[in-house]
């Protein structure tokens, strides 16, 4: 019988370029029980998929062989690193190689002067310092001063480069380093050896701020939700951590505080400042039963809040787990560059040593000459710049998106949206509000108070949708309620009883027919709202007709304005609901778009396949269980917020704040990214092709060639990292 996969998840410290990736894929992917591995340099993670023999302990042994920080992550914890300060080195007592690498301990954990990396590039800079003054006062030095100086920083880079090709990974860039540094020594150019290897270690030193910066884009949020909450228990308030907050505790939140949990309003009102969670700069104003994410800021007004999720689960912790695990998804473009680097690498070692050994040996070159030209070619051999080039756009990318509500499950659906050449919308709760409201109150004889006011009084108790929307308009216009004797449901009719010493009835226009003749001019009027998709209720007092209210789930106030950026993006957008046809074409029609009414779950799940058999690569939003199918079938899946657990966990994405209009700027994202990621390639291999020719011709040598590939590497890392500023539409 084979034994149970298990799957283990770890932070690892001290990677900054995706070379670091490759080296502790390729290692751990070599030990025995281990399945798979994914690491991401994005979110400083790694995820195996082992056997249940398998010896963790050595898989950890052998990524801080690699000089490597690592440490277990708990289920649900995500992988902010610990704090770090002065003393970094000392990490993880047990684990610390800071002395294999230049690579220790990316400055994401604290100043990068602070960091072994940051010990390293100072040390080798001071020392190329010291050597070229050295070298000026006492010439007689020679070429030793410089070679101790290049030792310095060069050793820990050669430990770690034999360290790697012992775990199977020959071509790395520390190898090629090391090759082109000791040879430059052979043929006597050794102050260029010891400048190569400092630019070396500023340019990784660069590219982990870089990386660090990236990483914790998305760790910021965290930092959102405050220490400490105010607790009520027994009539007082006390201080309390607010990670130790439980389901159901009930905490104050004063005016200018940030709210310390997910949870309900059950007291107060406020304005809202959500902008930290949802980049929505405009402050929502909210009352008793409105949902408060944790993080967002209080306005004006005193707030008792019932706490709805753990710290560990609460939206924000959500929003970061989601977005580390997109993280560690490859997006199609990153493993077609990941195949492609395992080729070029090597290809560019072969022609490096070609160009070394051919013209002196064919043409009668000069041995030191072409040698120089081919180390040179080691270092612009490094594909550093090419692989990160995706991963970095996408990490960007997702943390942008992630702070502004738009939560995408990897890279494959991020590169995948903007692809989306179709949109098919669910109608109610994704281009509704999901609720009725009273859009219509009409008055015959009577004030349109006074028919709502009966009207609460008959439906006072009562769960029905008719019912709520009629005491939320009588609450919302502070229509004073009486009190209702005798009332009593007819089913399928209306509700009966007496208030004030009348008698009064609310129910259908066909019931109410029953009971007293509508005149024609009302009649036509109800006709005419029942064709604008609305429900009328209509009310008698003493069998004589008082009025009538009109309700309907009115369409989202940003729903018109999403679907016309989704058109005017040339995407074609249809709605799919199980509503009557009459209630959908009137909501179709005011918002202007396709409509496809009384459909069942598997209906939906046909239309959104007879779609793609039309070539269209297709989006599907929606919010509920019966949209579950549906989400599946499509090439994207998109839960809109608030929707039901089952819709958020078969999508692909998510839209957390519920705007339609969110859609649009998600399908936006992905083209910035898509098109930020060509750039990259460009200038990853741009880079590269120029000053290979001018190695080959004598124009540059061993430092320009050192600084196209860390150069490259950092441009292109800093062209992603503009994606954290993306405004949306």
């Amino acid at each position: 019988m084979a034994a149970t996969a298990a799957q283990t998840r770890y932070r690892v410290e001290g990677m900054d370029c995706a070379g670091c990736a490759t080296k502790i894929d390729g290692a751990v992917r070599r030990m025995h029980g281990v399945e798979d591995v994914n690491v991401s340099v994005t979110s400083g993670t790694m995820t195996i998929r082992h056997r249940a023999e398998s010896d963790l302990a050595a898989i950890e042994k052998k990524v801080t062989g690699l000089g490597y920080s690592v440490a277990q992550l708990k289920a649900g914890q995500n992988a902010k690193p610990a704090a770090h300060g002065a003393n970094d080195d000392h990490d993880h007592a047990g684990h610390d190689h800071s002395g294999l690498t230049g690579h220790d301990h990316a400055p994401a954990s604290g100043p990068w002067w602070n960091c072994a990396k940051g010990h390293l590039t100072i040390a080798s800079g001071v020392a190329l310092a010291a050597a070229f003054a050295v070298h000026t006062v006492w010439p007689a030095t020679g070429v030793w001063v410089f070679i101790a100086a290049m030792l310095i920083g060069l050793v820990p880079i050669a430990r770690r480069a034999v360290m790697a090709a012992l775990a199977g990974i020959p071509f790395t860039i520390e190898m090629l380093m090391t090759v082109a540094a000791v040879g430059a020594v052979i043929i006597g150019a050794g102050e260029e050896a010891a400048t190569v290897v400092f630019l070396f270690l500023v340019g990784e030193l660069l590219e982990g701020v870089a990386a660090g910066k990236a990483r914790s884009s998305i760790q910021a949020l965290t930092t959102l939700v405050p220490k400490t909450a105010l607790l009520e228990e027994n009539g007082a308030t006390r201080d309390v951590p607010a990670g130790a907050l439980k389901v159901g505790a009930v905490i104050l939140v004063r005016p200018g505080d940030r709210i310390p949990a997910d949870g309900k309003i059950i007291e107060g009102e406020s304005a809202i400042d959500e902008s930290p969670v949802s980049g929505e700069s405009v402050p929502v104003r909210k009352g008793v039963d409105a949902e408060l994410f944790a993080g967002t800021i209080n306005g004006d007004g005193v707030l008792r809040i019932t706490v709805t999720a753990a710290a560990s689960d609460n939206t924000i912790a959500r929003i970061v787990k989601l977005v580390e695990e997109a993280q560690e998804s490859k997006a199609p473009t990153e493993r077609f560059i990941d195949r492609f680097s395992r080729w070029y690498t090597p290809a560019v070692v072969a022609v490096g040593a070609l160009v070394a050994v051919v013209p002196p040996l064919a043409f009668g070159g000069d041995w030191n000459e072409w040698i120089y030209k081919g180390l040179a070619l080691l270092l612009i051999g490094c594909p550093c710049a090419l692989v990160i080039s995706v991963p970095a756009a996408i990490a960007a990318s997702l943390s942008a998106g992630a702070r502004r509500g738009l939560l995408m499950k990897g890279g494959a659906v991020l590169e995948g949206l903007g692809k989306v050449t179709a949109v098919a919308l669910d109608k109610t709760g994704t281009l509704t509000e999901g609720k009725l409201v009273v859009t219509d109150v009409m008055a015959v004889g009577v004030s349109e108070n006074d028919v709502l006011s009966l009207a609460a009084a008959l439906e006072t108790g009562s769960s029905h949708p008719l019912a709520l929307a009629i005491l939320r308009k009588a609450r919302a216009d502070r229509v004073p309620v009486p009190q209702a004797a005798e009332a009593r449901a007819l089913g399928g009719k209306g509700v009966v009883g007496r208030v004030g010493g009348k008698n009064v009835f609310l129910g259908s226009p066909i019931a109410a027919g029953e009971k007293a003749a509508l005149p024609a001019d009302q009649a036509a009027r109800i006709a005419e709202l029942n064709d604008e998709g609305k429900s009328v209720s209509v009310l008698l007092i003493d069998d004589m007709l008082a009025g009538f209210i009109a309700m309907r789930d009115e369409p989202r106030p940003d729903a018109m304005a999403g679907l016309r950026a989704l058109t005017d993006a040339g995407i074609r957008t249809v709605m799919l609901t199980g509503d009557n046809q009459r209630t959908a074409s009137a909501i179709g029609r005011q918002l202007g778009i396709e409509v496809r009414a009384e459909l069942l779950p598997q209906h939906k799940q046909r239309i959104v396949g007879e779609l793609k058999g039309q070539g269209l690569t297709v989006a599907k939003v929606g919010d509920g269980i019966n949209d579950a199918p549906a989400l599946a079938a499509a090439d994207i899946g998109i839960a809109m917020g608030g929707g039901t657990d089952v819709a958020l966990e078969t999508a692909d994405a998510a839209v957390l704040h519920g705007r339609v209009g969110d859609v649009a700027a998600m399908i936006r994202l992905s083209q910035a990214t898509m098109t930020n990621i060509k750039q990259n390639i460009t200038m990853a291999l741009g880079l590269k092709a120029v000053f290979l020719v001018t190695t080959v011709v004598g124009i540059t040598g061993l430092w320009p060639a050192i600084l196209a590939d860390t150069g490259a590497t950092v441009l292109v890392t800093a062209n992603a990292m503009r994606l954290l500023r993306w405004k949306g539409l």
